[in-house]
């Protein structure tokens, strides 16, 4: 029978490997300076643009989108060719992709620190690249489908199902989580408002984590694992079972990071209950991979990329249990805005995506090349300071999160809270981040001798860029009648598009049952009579809280934990953040929650505590900010943003665009005046001011008139 012969595209795929090493090295330069910054401050180098808030979102983009995001991209593309025996669909395509990829990215790195951003974890990006970033995906899901379908292998390996599911998943999250109303070329306002827009946005932010940085992983450690050791996948039943139950599953997650907020309790027991019915699929994955091994054991001792793959599996296994874990109640209670969950994070990240991406680096690029690794010792070295690293991060993570989970906590026998004052757990933990930033450091040296090593073995050689390949065209295969070829699995893998469209009603389901209720039963959100929108001043305070990314550090919502309550005041309520778009509920308490920090205290106390935040709280880890000083406020955005609130449904009088300005001006001469007369000159037109007004408003509406709130508040 004739065979056709064609040729694999390797040099797609060694573009996003070195750009999966270019940016790895950045995302994590970036992280370990953002580490710094929290025992040493002064490592923003006292620049705006290097602050804690402002690149946090930035190493968070860097790390999934870029390091991560290139590492799927070289994965799939590789993998997807000689499962398919099919060269890319389009060329064009391939390299539209890649550079398109890239210069989203530049526009992460440059828009970011500038403190352009939504504001949203994992989506801060502003509404011009998440359109990008929507064509792009478009760009990569017709060159993968259009792959799919010229394909001359008639079933589709399980490699196959996860990068399909990861393609439309990744696809109705971008596009749901991303409804903004833009007011100009970088500002926009979410169309979701308070618990909407946190249920939306953890919704995409789980997923974002189940769909990009587990799922395609998945597909690529089906593909490389078997193939390093030479051994088939353990268990083709057990890969079903993992596939259809895990996409399914995971979708429902998302509401366990809101445990105890104002959400429903009907979408947080839904979240917990998916949550814990999790662990099943991870871990019939997690021991599909290692079962794989099976007789291959001796080749790990001395294939360092099988080392990689072991501990990226472990390190899966271990995150997979954890989340569930951090998803009951009574544990999420304690572990919630603490360094625990930083650990958590960093395990599955560091270990899972890190190790599995340089496994794969190892055995791909010497492949491409034609050539042996430069320098197996070096690979070696990177494996155990990169363990090493993992070690030296996580274990003074969990430590920091146990010590400010319990210290929160604690009263004296009196009755009262041990440690009143926040920053004395602050202060605790120190030395924790001290030995984080050390294993931070590890890691990244560990990717500094990687990119060497690799870059030596492409120098060594030629790249293949076109390797040759043959294989019978689909038409001639002879299809098996047996029994087993006739499984309903069998056969809808030779139908890409229904494969699709299935994988995609599944994932549908789980939000449609979590976020329907939400949207359209005007119950699930009692309104509060005496919560107001904010005056104009106070929503261009908001709108500079979020450019400095002060969310990254304080949560805006007190839980209702008598902790809590004695420390913060009342816990907070659902029909207060109706008209705050985008919610700011924050992740992480590196400083105290401020839901009720309006009116605790002066004017004065905010502008010097923002001037020299230790000289209010000595010893405090947070930057000064003298800039929001020097800088006018900029006004002209006053009516636009107004009128963008108005479409949005928030209350504000007609025509009122046109006086806000006015009344802007007249609560600003008020705060200035204020402060004068604590011997603090400063103009009224200064930024400062705006962002006074906006701390002082926080959690003042139902003390201004408790006995509007309804009863079952």
């Amino acid at each position: 029978m004739q065979l056709e012969k064609f040729t694999y595209d390797n040099r797609i795929v060694r573009n996003f490997g070195i750009a999966t090493l270019v940016w790895g090295i950045i995302g994590m330069t970036v992280g370990l300076l953002i580490a710094m910054q929290l025992f040493k401050p002064a490592m923003n180098l006292g620049n705006q643009y290097t602050t804690f808030g402002r690149i946090r979102p930035l190493h968070t983009n860097a790390v999934i989108f870029a390091f991560v995001g290139n590492a799927i991209f070289m994965g799939v593309y590789y993998s997807l060719q000689r499962l398919l025996k099919a060269r890319m669909f389009s060329d064009v395509l391939s390299k539209i992709h890649f550079w398109g990829w890239q210069l989203i990215i530049v526009s992460a790195v440059i828009t970011l620190p500038l403190g352009f951003t939504t504001s949203h974890e994992y989506a801060e990006l502003e509404w011009p690249i998440d359109i990008a970033i929507t064509l792009i995906w478009v760009v990569f899901g017709v060159n993968m489908f259009g792959t799919i379908i010229k394909r001359r292998e008639r079933h589709l390996y399980v490699a196959i199902w996860f990068y399909i599911a990861t393609f439309v998943t990744i696809a109705v999250l971008h596009i749901v989580n991303s409804f903004e109303l833009p007011i100009s070329f970088m500002k926009s306002y979410y169309v979701y408002a308070g618990v909407q827009d946190a249920l939306v946005q953890w919704w995409y932010g789980h997923n974002a984590v189940a769909f990009f940085l587990t799922t395609p992983y998945l597909g690529m450690m089906y593909y490389f694992l078997p193939k390093m050791a030479g051994r088939p996948v353990y268990s083709y039943k057990l890969s079903i079972l993992h596939f259809w139950s895990l996409i399914f599953i995971y979708i429902w997650a998302g509401p366990h990071h809101l445990l105890y907020t104002s959400l429903p309790g009907w979408a947080q027991s839904l979240g917990v209950a998916f949550s814990i019915m999790l662990i099943a699929p991870s871990w019939g994955g997690m021991i599909n991979g290692l079962l794989t091994l099976r007789g291959a054991w001796d080749k790990v001792r001395e294939d360092v990329t099988l080392k990689f793959m072991v501990v990226a599996l472990t390190a899966y296994g271990m995150a997979t249990f954890e989340g569930p874990l951090l998803s009951l109640k009574q544990i999420n209670g304690v572990a919630h805005f603490t360094d625990w969950i930083v650990a958590h994070v960093h395990v599955g990240a560091l270990g899972w995506n890190g190790f599995l991406t340089f496994g794969v680096l190892y055995w791909l690029i010497p492949r491409i090349y034609k050539t042996e690794l430069y320098s197996k010792k070096l690979a070696g070295f990177h494996f155990w300071i990169g363990t090493l690293g993992i070690l030296f991060y996580a274990v003074p993570m969990y430590w920091a999160g146990f010590t400010q989970g319990l210290m929160w906590k604690e009263f004296t026998p009196e009755g009262l809270l041990k440690y009143p004052n926040f920053l004395s757990t602050t202060l605790q933990i120190i030395p924790m981040h001290v030995l984080r930033s050390i294993g931070g450091a590890l890691y990244l040296t560990g990717v500094i001798v990687m990119t060497y090593n690799l870059a030596k073995t492409m120098l060594s050689a030629k790249l293949v860029a076109n390797e040759p390949a043959e294989a019978m065209p689909l038409a001639k295969i002879i299809v098996d009648s047996s029994p087993t070829d006739k499984a309903w699995h069998r056969v809808l893998e030779r139908k890409p598009m229904k494969f699709m469209v299935f994988s995609l009603i599944i994932i549908l389901i789980g939000g449609m049952v979590e976020m329907m209720p939400t949207f359209t039963i005007q119950s699930n959100i009692p309104t509060i009579a005496s919560v107001k929108p904010y005056s104009a001043l106070e929503l261009q305070g908001r709108d500079l809280y979020i450019r400095e990314g002060c969310v990254n550090c304080h949560s805006q919502t007190v839980r209702p934990f008598r902790s809590e309550t004695e420390r913060y005041g009342e816990y907070s309520k659902a029909g207060e953040f109706v008209y705050d778009h985008p919610f700011l509920w924050g992740s992480k308490r590196t400083g105290p929650d401020l839901h009720r920090v309006g009116g605790k205290y002066s004017d004065a106390w905010h502008y010097n505590h923002l001037m020299d935040p230790t000289s209010m709280s000595p010893g405090s880890i947070m930057p000064p900010y003298p800039w929001l000083v020097e800088q006018k406020l900029d006004t002209t955005t006053t009516a636009r943003k107004i009128r963008a609130m108005q479409t949005l449904g928030v209350p504000y009088a007609e025509g009122y665009d046109k006086q806000a300005n006015d009344d802007l001006k007249i609560q600003a001469e008020k705060i200035a005046l204020d402060l004068k007369q604590n011997n603090i000159k400063v103009k009224s037109d200064r930024e400062i001011v705006a962002i006074i007004a906006y701390l002082q408003r926080l959690g003042t509406d139902i003390k201004a008139n408790k006995e509007t709130i309804p009863s079952n508040q």
